[in-house]
């Protein structure tokens, strides 16, 4: 078996549920399959800067999908999570989201030391 199909016999790139509790009580259900390289790649392109709130949103627009896999924002609503809904809302389901992403937590920070490192020397230059 070569390297590669034995890797992808390996992994389960099925959708799984997630779910965050509201404000009000209810529970917000959303599908997501694992993040690929390709999909953070997407996603790091899409948010067109190196704010790591860019980023993540654009992983949740672009991942997370209802029960038949259709999409439950469209690229435009970023603007919309970002203005209208409590921050606490929006950065429940982004960290749901990250947490299943395949980096861990020191990655993060590491990401976002370098975020604000390139932030920094653009705004020096």
């Amino acid at each position: 078996m070569r390297a590669l199909d034995q890797l992808k016999a390996s992994v389960n790139m099925s959708a799984s549920r997630k779910a965050i509790e509201l404000p009000n009580g209810s529970e917000f259900e959303y599908w997501m399959t694992p993040l690929t390289l390709a999909e953070r790649g997407r996603a790091q392109k899409g948010a067109k800067s190196d704010d790591a709130t860019d980023f993540a949103l654009q992983l949740l627009v672009n991942k997370a999908k209802d029960q038949n896999g259709q999409p439950l924002f469209a690229p435009g609503e970023v603007a919309e999570l970002r203005n209208h809904i409590p921050a606490s809302v929006v950065e429940a389901l982004m960290l749901q989201l990250l947490e299943d992403a395949p980096m861990d937590e020191d990655n993060v920070e590491e990401l976002d030391v370098k975020n604000s490192r390139s932030s920094s020397a653009r705004k020096a230059a």
